[in-house]
Protein backbone atom coordinates (compact mmCIF):
# COMPACT_ATOMS: atom_id res chain seq x y z
CA UNK A 1 0.00 0.00 0.00
CA UNK A 2 3.01 2.24 0.67
CA UNK A 3 3.95 1.95 -2.82
CA UNK A 4 0.68 2.12 -3.92
CA UNK A 5 -0.35 5.94 -2.47
CA UNK A 6 3.74 7.04 -2.95
CA UNK A 7 3.67 10.34 -2.80
CA UNK A 8 -0.28 10.31 -2.55
CA UNK A 9 -0.66 9.19 -6.41
CA UNK A 10 -2.52 6.01 -7.92
CA UNK A 11 -0.38 3.16 -9.83
CA UNK A 12 -0.92 0.60 -11.77
CA UNK A 13 1.51 -3.55 -11.30
CA UNK A 14 4.28 -1.88 -13.58
CA UNK A 15 4.22 1.66 -11.81
CA UNK A 16 4.27 0.14 -8.49
CA UNK A 17 6.98 -2.55 -9.13
CA UNK A 18 9.58 0.16 -10.25
CA UNK A 19 8.54 2.53 -7.39
CA UNK A 20 9.59 -0.81 -4.77
CA UNK A 21 12.39 -1.21 -6.37
CA UNK A 22 13.62 2.69 -6.51
CA UNK A 23 11.98 3.70 -3.28
CA UNK A 24 11.87 0.61 -1.49
CA UNK A 25 14.54 -1.70 -2.45
CA UNK A 26 12.08 -4.65 -2.69
CA UNK A 27 12.09 -6.49 -5.97
CA UNK A 28 8.52 -8.05 -6.43
CA UNK A 29 7.96 -9.01 -9.99
CA UNK A 30 4.67 -7.89 -11.36
CA UNK A 31 2.39 -11.11 -11.45
CA UNK A 32 2.57 -10.97 -7.78
CA UNK A 33 1.80 -7.41 -7.67
CA UNK A 34 -1.06 -8.02 -9.76
CA UNK A 35 -2.04 -11.13 -7.45
CA UNK A 36 -1.38 -8.91 -4.08
CA UNK A 37 -4.02 -5.97 -5.49
CA UNK A 38 -6.54 -8.35 -6.58
CA UNK A 39 -6.29 -9.59 -3.05
CA UNK A 40 -6.72 -6.32 -1.07
CA UNK A 41 -8.77 -4.63 -3.76
CA UNK A 42 -6.33 -2.49 -5.10
CA UNK A 43 -7.64 -0.56 -8.40
CA UNK A 44 -5.64 0.10 -11.19
CA UNK A 45 -6.17 3.82 -12.84
CA UNK A 46 -7.75 2.65 -16.11
CA UNK A 47 -7.10 5.54 -19.11
CA UNK A 48 -10.35 7.18 -20.87
CA UNK A 49 -10.74 8.23 -24.06
CA UNK A 50 -9.57 11.70 -25.18
CA UNK A 51 -12.95 13.51 -26.44
CA UNK A 52 -11.00 16.99 -26.92
CA UNK A 53 -10.59 18.17 -30.14
CA UNK A 54 -9.47 21.29 -31.41
CA UNK A 55 -12.09 23.84 -31.59
CA UNK A 56 -11.02 25.96 -34.24
CA UNK A 57 -8.81 25.75 -37.64
CA UNK A 58 -5.94 27.21 -38.94
CA UNK A 59 -7.35 30.23 -40.99
CA UNK A 60 -5.74 31.51 -44.28
CA UNK A 61 -3.55 33.79 -42.35
CA UNK A 62 -2.21 31.11 -40.42
CA UNK A 63 0.70 28.56 -41.53
CA UNK A 64 1.03 25.34 -41.24
CA UNK A 65 3.91 23.38 -41.56
CA UNK A 66 5.56 20.16 -42.40
CA UNK A 67 6.34 17.15 -40.20
CA UNK A 68 9.99 16.90 -39.45
CA UNK A 69 9.55 14.84 -36.44
CA UNK A 70 8.48 11.96 -38.41
CA UNK A 71 7.89 9.89 -34.73
CA UNK A 72 11.34 10.11 -33.93
CA UNK A 73 10.74 11.03 -30.49
CA UNK A 74 13.63 9.53 -28.50
CA UNK A 75 16.44 10.86 -29.72
CA UNK A 76 18.33 10.70 -26.11
CA UNK A 77 19.48 14.29 -26.42
CA UNK A 78 17.68 16.46 -23.57
CA UNK A 79 16.35 19.56 -24.84
CA UNK A 80 16.47 18.46 -28.98
CA UNK A 81 13.01 17.53 -29.11
CA UNK A 82 10.16 19.61 -27.39
CA UNK A 83 6.51 17.86 -27.58
CA UNK A 84 3.50 20.59 -26.53
CA UNK A 85 -0.41 19.76 -26.91
CA UNK A 86 -3.30 21.71 -24.31
CA UNK A 87 -5.85 19.83 -23.32
CA UNK A 88 -9.05 20.16 -21.37
CA UNK A 89 -9.66 19.53 -17.88
CA UNK A 90 -13.22 19.13 -15.38
CA UNK A 91 -13.06 19.95 -11.72
CA UNK A 92 -15.65 20.45 -9.80
CA UNK A 93 -19.35 21.29 -10.79
CA UNK A 94 -19.07 21.72 -14.33
CA UNK A 95 -15.83 24.11 -14.73
CA UNK A 96 -13.47 23.78 -17.46
CA UNK A 97 -9.94 24.55 -17.48
CA UNK A 98 -7.38 24.04 -19.62
CA UNK A 99 -3.69 22.60 -19.72
CA UNK A 100 -1.06 23.55 -22.21
CA UNK A 101 2.41 21.53 -21.45
CA UNK A 102 5.80 21.44 -23.46
CA UNK A 103 7.37 18.26 -22.81
CA UNK A 104 10.95 16.97 -23.78
CA UNK A 105 10.85 14.29 -26.25
CA UNK A 106 14.14 12.19 -25.25
CA UNK A 107 13.55 12.29 -21.33
CA UNK A 108 9.96 12.76 -20.96
CA UNK A 109 10.23 15.74 -18.72
CA UNK A 110 7.51 18.70 -18.53
CA UNK A 111 9.62 21.96 -19.12
CA UNK A 112 6.84 24.06 -19.18
CA UNK A 113 3.55 24.26 -18.27
CA UNK A 114 0.58 26.61 -18.12
CA UNK A 115 -3.16 26.28 -16.82
CA UNK A 116 -6.07 29.15 -18.11
CA UNK A 117 -10.02 28.67 -17.85
CA UNK A 118 -9.41 30.11 -21.52
CA UNK A 119 -8.05 28.49 -24.61
CA UNK A 120 -6.98 31.94 -26.20
CA UNK A 121 -3.67 32.18 -27.61
CA UNK A 122 -2.26 33.32 -24.64
CA UNK A 123 -2.90 30.04 -22.86
CA UNK A 124 -0.03 28.64 -25.72
CA UNK A 125 2.83 31.74 -25.80
CA UNK A 126 2.82 32.04 -21.78
CA UNK A 127 3.49 28.35 -21.93
CA UNK A 128 6.50 29.36 -24.42
CA UNK A 129 7.64 32.08 -22.06
CA UNK A 130 7.59 29.55 -19.04
CA UNK A 131 10.17 27.20 -20.75
CA UNK A 132 12.49 30.48 -21.98
CA UNK A 133 12.52 31.35 -18.30
CA UNK A 134 13.71 27.97 -16.82
CA UNK A 135 16.73 28.06 -16.25
CA UNK A 136 16.87 24.49 -15.98
CA UNK A 137 16.42 23.95 -19.50
CA UNK A 138 19.37 23.64 -21.60
CA UNK A 139 18.08 23.70 -25.17
CA UNK A 140 20.42 21.51 -27.71
CA UNK A 141 21.53 22.30 -31.02
CA UNK A 142 18.98 22.50 -33.46
CA UNK A 143 16.12 22.49 -30.97
CA UNK A 144 12.63 22.27 -31.89
CA UNK A 145 8.78 21.94 -31.11
CA UNK A 146 6.12 19.72 -32.42
CA UNK A 147 2.47 20.17 -32.12
CA UNK A 148 -0.56 19.21 -33.71
CA UNK A 149 -1.96 21.79 -36.11
CA UNK A 150 -4.52 23.56 -33.73
CA UNK A 151 -4.85 27.18 -34.52
CA UNK A 152 -2.20 28.55 -31.82
CA UNK A 153 0.37 26.78 -33.27
CA UNK A 154 -0.36 27.77 -36.54
CA UNK A 155 -0.89 31.59 -35.32
CA UNK A 156 1.71 34.08 -36.72
CA UNK A 157 2.37 35.58 -33.37
CA UNK A 158 3.11 31.81 -31.64
CA UNK A 159 5.50 31.00 -34.71
CA UNK A 160 7.04 34.66 -34.48
CA UNK A 161 7.72 33.62 -31.25
CA UNK A 162 9.22 30.53 -31.46
CA UNK A 163 11.67 31.42 -33.90
CA UNK A 164 12.70 34.59 -31.60
CA UNK A 165 13.47 31.66 -29.23
CA UNK A 166 15.88 30.12 -31.71
CA UNK A 167 13.53 26.95 -32.28
CA UNK A 168 12.58 25.10 -35.38
CA UNK A 169 9.05 24.19 -35.69
CA UNK A 170 7.15 21.19 -36.77
CA UNK A 171 3.37 19.87 -36.95
CA UNK A 172 1.71 16.98 -36.92
CA UNK A 173 -0.05 15.69 -39.84
CA UNK A 174 -4.17 16.81 -39.80
CA UNK A 175 -5.80 14.62 -37.90
CA UNK A 176 -2.54 12.22 -36.61
CA UNK A 177 -2.52 11.74 -33.30
CA UNK A 178 0.16 9.18 -33.81
CA UNK A 179 2.27 11.95 -34.75
CA UNK A 180 2.53 13.47 -31.16
CA UNK A 181 1.80 10.08 -29.19
CA UNK A 182 4.30 10.73 -26.16
CA UNK A 183 2.29 13.88 -25.51
CA UNK A 184 -1.01 12.09 -26.05
CA UNK A 185 0.15 9.76 -23.38
CA UNK A 186 1.65 12.17 -20.73
CA UNK A 187 -2.20 13.55 -20.49
CA UNK A 188 -4.08 10.10 -20.38
CA UNK A 189 -1.83 9.33 -17.14
CA UNK A 190 -1.90 12.85 -16.21
CA UNK A 191 -6.05 12.60 -16.03
CA UNK A 192 -5.96 9.14 -14.18
CA UNK A 193 -3.24 9.83 -11.36
CA UNK A 194 -3.85 13.58 -10.61
CA UNK A 195 -7.19 14.20 -8.06
CA UNK A 196 -8.86 17.27 -10.83
CA UNK A 197 -12.22 16.39 -10.27
CA UNK A 198 -12.00 17.50 -6.16
CA UNK A 199 -10.84 20.57 -6.87
CA UNK A 200 -13.42 23.88 -6.29
CA UNK A 201 -11.88 26.71 -7.63
CA UNK A 202 -9.48 27.41 -10.75
CA UNK A 203 -6.06 28.15 -7.36
CA UNK A 204 -6.95 24.84 -5.94
CA UNK A 205 -6.36 22.95 -9.34
CA UNK A 206 -3.29 25.15 -10.46
CA UNK A 207 -1.86 23.81 -7.04
CA UNK A 208 -2.88 20.21 -7.79
CA UNK A 209 -1.03 19.98 -11.15
CA UNK A 210 1.80 22.06 -9.66
CA UNK A 211 1.81 19.21 -6.92
CA UNK A 212 1.74 15.95 -9.85
CA UNK A 213 4.10 17.96 -11.95
CA UNK A 214 6.47 18.05 -9.08
CA UNK A 215 5.71 14.38 -8.77
CA UNK A 216 5.87 13.09 -12.52
CA UNK A 217 9.17 14.71 -13.19
CA UNK A 218 11.15 13.71 -10.01
CA UNK A 219 9.51 10.47 -8.61
CA UNK A 220 7.60 8.58 -11.21
CA UNK A 221 9.64 5.78 -12.67
CA UNK A 222 8.93 4.98 -15.94
CA UNK A 223 9.53 1.77 -18.16
CA UNK A 224 10.52 3.01 -21.54
CA UNK A 225 13.38 5.53 -19.11
CA UNK A 226 15.18 2.31 -18.21
CA UNK A 227 12.81 2.62 -14.41
CA UNK A 228 14.29 6.07 -13.95
CA UNK A 229 12.43 9.29 -13.45
CA UNK A 230 12.40 11.86 -15.99
CA UNK A 231 15.07 14.05 -14.21
CA UNK A 232 17.12 11.03 -13.29
CA UNK A 233 16.86 10.24 -17.05
CA UNK A 234 17.80 13.71 -18.25
CA UNK A 235 20.99 13.57 -15.93
CA UNK A 236 21.80 9.94 -16.99
CA UNK A 237 21.97 11.17 -20.65
CA UNK A 238 23.92 13.93 -19.98
CA UNK A 239 26.76 12.04 -18.15
CA UNK A 240 26.55 10.02 -21.04
CA UNK A 241 26.85 12.43 -23.90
Amino acid sequence: MKAFNYKRRKKGARQIKMTLDGEFKINYNQKRIRRIMKKYGIICPIRKANPYRRMAKATKEHTVLPNKLNRQFKQNIPGKVLLTDITYLFYGKGKKAYLSTIKDGSTNEILAYNVSDRITLDIATDTLLKLKNNRRVKMAEGAFIHSDQGFHYTNPTYQKMVKKYGLGQSMSRRGNCWDNAPQESFFGHFKDEAYIKPCETLNELKREIKSYMTYYNNYRYQWNLKKMTPVQYRNHLSSVA
